[in-house]
């Protein structure tokens, strides 16, 4: 069976995917970016080696360890793993929010897109670890083509327009 085929062998669309467990290098480095700088919250702190943060009071959106990679550096270029986590915001205000507070921390962006299901702001962690905010457009938002097919693109995302979500109300 292909990927896609629609066969019976289909996963649910009830899955969702839970949370991330990230390996890092320092803890609290960690710990200043997610929660210092995005905003997320404690939840729970093993001593110095773990810690699990959320949005809204869940367990846990993403673990943090150090238990094989205290001290340690990213993997190399041309190596698998992770490419980036992917955080959903609820909607594009929310969003904003989120640019704002890189802005207000002079975090750097590595892109900003439009791919016309989504908007998405790409950076990397202290880790080097790829980093992805994002909202979806409403389904009924979803460009497609003349057969009516999924049409995702990458354009460039206008920021500017982004923060004034902050200032319209």
């Amino acid at each position: 069976m292909t990927a896609g085929s629609g066969g019976t062998n289909e996963i649910s669309g009830g899955v969702r995917i839970g949370h991330v467990h990230l390996k890092v290098a320092d803890l609290e480095r960690s710990l200043n970016f997610y929660c210092g700088i995005l905003g997320f919250n404690l939840m729970q702190r093993m001593g110095r080696s773990a810690a699990f943060i959320s949005a809204g009071g869940y367990h846990h959106h993403i673990g943090l360890n150090t238990w094989e990679s205290a001290g340690g550096s990213p993997p190399p270029p041309g190596t698998t793993g992770l490419y980036h986590v992917a955080i959903l915001y609820p909607d594009r205000k929310t969003l904003a929010d989120g640019l704002q507070r890189l802005i207000n921390a002079d975090w750097p962006l590595d892109g900003a897109a439009d791919h016309g299901v989504s908007e998405a702001l790409y950076l990397r962690d202290p880790d080097d670890n790829g980093v992805e905010l994002y909202r979806d457009r409403p389904h009924e938002e979803w460009p497609l083509t003349a057969g009516g097919e999924l049409r995702m693109f990458t354009e460039a995302l206008n920021l500017q327009s982004l923060l004034h979500e902050l200032r319209a109300e």
